[in-house]
C-alpha cells in the first residue's frame, strides 16, 4: 500500500470511529430521557432532541445517499420540515426507526468508500468539495448537534443524568486506572 493510500484508509478509519462515537454519545444521552421527554423544549427558539434527531436524520440521508454521483442537498429533502415539532411522543419510535435507518445509509457508504476516493469531487447544494471535505464537514456538524442533545438531557434529567465521560471530581481516579499513569514512556512493562 502507497503511503497516500495508508494515510486515506487512515483517515477512512478515523472518520468511521469519529461517526461511531458521536452516534454512541447520543445514543447514550437519548436512552436516559423518555419519549415524552424527547419533545422538551428548554427555551423559546430553541429544538427539542426530537427535532435535533430528525434534523439530523433527514441530513444524513440527505448527505449520504447516492454520495459520489449526486448532490448532497437532495431535491426531495424538505428540511424546513425537520424543525417542526412531533405532534405526541406517539411519534417518536418511528423517530428512532428512522435515526437508526438514517445512520446506516452512512456507515454503509463508509464501507464503500477507498482512500482514491477522498480526493473525488462532490457537490453540497452545488458547491464542490473534495470527499475529504465533505465527510469532514458532516463530523463537525453531526458534533455540534450531539453536544445539543447531550446537553438537553443533562436538562432533561438534572443530577439523575449519568454522566458519558469522566463524571465531575472523578479525574484522578480515571487518570490512575489509564495504563498511561503506570508507565508514562508507553514502554512495555517488564
Amino acid at each position: 500500500m502507497s503511503p497516500q493510500d495508508s494515510i486515506g484508509a487512515a483517515l477512512l478509519a478515523s472518520f468511521r470511529q469519529n461517526f461511531l462515537a458521536y452516534k454512541s454519545l447520543a445514543d447514550r444521552a437519548l436512552a436516559q430521557i423518555t419519549d415524552a421527554e424527547w419533545l422538551h423544549v428548554p427555551a423559546a427558539g430553541s429544538n427539542s432532541a426530537a427535532v435535533i434527531v430528525q434534523h439530523m436524520a433527514g441530513n444524513l440521508r440527505s448527505r449520504f445517499t447516492d454520495f459520489l454521483t449526486t448532490d448532497g442537498e437532495k431535491p426531495t429533502r424538505q428540511r424546513d420540515k425537520e424543525f417542526e415539532e412531533p405532534t405526541s411522543a406517539a411519534d417518536i419510535p418511528a423517530l428512532k426507526l428512522e435515526w437508526e435507518a438514517a445512520w446506516q445509509v452512512l456507515f454503509t457508504l463508509l464501507d464503500q468508500l477507498q482512500p482514491d476516493d477522498l480526493l473525488r469531487t462532490v457537490t453540497i447544494r452545488g458547491e464542490a468539495h473534495t470527499v475529504l471535505a465533505a465527510v469532514q464537514r458532516q463530523v463537525s456538524h453531526y458534533a455540534y448537534h450531539v453536544g445539543q442533545v447531550v446537553q438537553l438531557a443533562k436538562i432533561i434529567r438534572g443530577e439523575a443524568f449519568h454522566s458519558l465521560s469522566i463524571p465531575r471530581g472523578q479525574s484522578e481516579q480515571f487518570n490512575q486506572q489509564m495504563p498511561f499513569r503506570a508507565n508514562p514512556q508507553g514502554a512495555s512493562p517488564v
